[in-house]
């Protein structure tokens, strides 16, 4: 496909919001970033994509709606994507899309999720385990740690991980997110740190679990035709990549493999025209320290992940770094912002301009890995450099 320019975009710090300010104002800074920093006006906006997860977060039914009233978007084409975690990343290939289709010229992709400071952290948990099979799962008092362990278990006995290499994730990835100001956990931790926090759902600890988190993120889609000239260049939307897997985690033939995330690899990168073995950074979704070997993996980014984790290659000075935004682990995890900061990030970094850790070699593709579920529902974009 033609590629999509990443034309510009802008996130607010993800954390724990106690100074009174709702999604809205969250949304307001994220989109008034972006448009700066695409050098945009609102007039010149066609359409905006609206991403949050579920609506009893922030207590507003039809949000895009009201998104678009809030930032004086008018006239224009307006609509939220929803894929449980995947949604932000849902969004910005829907917005692609429209570019892509004609129907837009310029898309504002915005991603919003209020997790850490509307509801006590209980009724999250609860209204989490609702997205899965609500009848068999969230009904009965299930979590989604405990849905992620029975995953990582079946994967351990089949790899040979231990909570050792899932340790040692967690430390690694809140240690790049010290290198992001906008982080929520940017933390100096250490393996044995994280083994002795308190057990959730064995093997899982604490500190191998992504925190609830407050934030936003947009980014600008076009073409680059639709955008104002001398400019700098920008990063660009190669190819993408989405496919389901059965809801119930009983029902797979292996609860520990992610099994739709190899088709929506295979997809994004047949349609970037880039193997995967030429991807040089990846932004992967690691809700839990365990999932981010699991979804290595299973997009065929390492053929032996155990082994390629316990050799280095996917710190910051490996052959592929991984997370180095802090991942979901250190940035933090506003669900419907998720994808879109993914995306941000990864672009940002393409481009050689994140505000983060940077890649020790300059790189020239990128991939950003999301799911739904326990990657129930996944979505995979190839990023190329300028």
């Amino acid at each position: 496909m033609d590629p999509i320019i990443v034309a510009g975009g802008a996130m607010t710090p993800f954390n724990r919001r106690k100074d009174g300010s709702s999604w809205r104002d969250w949304a307001r800074d994220a989109f008034s970033g972006a448009l700066a920093d695409a050098n945009l006006q609102h007039q010149d906006i066609d359409a905006l994509v609206v991403a949050t997860e579920s609506d009893f977060f922030g207590l507003q039914l039809n949000p895009a709606s009201v998104l678009a009233d809030e930032l004086a978007l008018f006239g224009k084409h307006a609509m939220r994507v929803e894929g449980g975690g995947a949604s932000g990343q849902l969004a910005v290939q829907a917005g692609a899309m429209q570019v892509l289709s004609g129907a837009a010229r310029r898309v504002a992709v915005l991603g919003v999720e209020t997790l850490a400071s509307t509801l006590p952290t209980r009724d999250v948990s609860m209204l989490y385990g609702l997205s899965f099979d609500a009848w068999t799962d969230g009904m009965t008092g299930i979590e989604p740690t405990a849905l992620y362990a029975l995953s990582i278990l079946a994967f351990n006995a089949r790899t040979g991980a231990t909570s050792r290499d899932l340790a040692t994730i967690a430390v690694r990835n809140r240690d790049n997110a010290r290198h992001n100001a906008l982080a929520h956990l940017p933390l100096d931790i250490t393996i044995d740190d994280v083994l002795s926090s308190p057990m959730i759902a064995a093997p899982y600890h604490r500190l191998d679990c992504s925190p609830l988190s407050d934030g936003a993120a947009c980014i600008i889609l076009a073409r680059g035709g639709d955008l104002p000239t001398g400019g700098r260049e920008r990063a660009r939307i190669l190819g993408m990549g989405a496919a389901n897997d059965r809801v119930r985690l009983g029902e797979r033939i292996d609860a520990g493999h992610f099994g739709a995330k190899p088709l929506a690899a295979s997809r994004a990168s047949a349609q970037a025209g880039v193997a995967l073995e030429n991807i040089d950074i990846a932004e992967v979704y690691d809700s839990y320290s365990g999932a981010q070997l699991q979804a290595l993996q299973a997009l065929g980014l390492s053929q032996d992940v155990v082994r390629d984790e316990r050799d280095g290659r996917f710190r910051v000075d490996g052959g592929l770094p991984v997370n180095l935004s802090g991942g979901l682990l250190g940035q933090g995890a506003p669900v419907g912002a998720t994808g879109v900061a993914q995306i941000l990030s990864t672009a940002r970094q393409l481009e050689g301009r994140y505000w983060g850790r940077q890649p020790s070699r300059t790189p020239r593709h990128g991939l950003v890995d999301t799911h739904g579920g326990i990657a129930t529902l996944c979505a995979v974009t190839i990023l190329g450099a300028p």
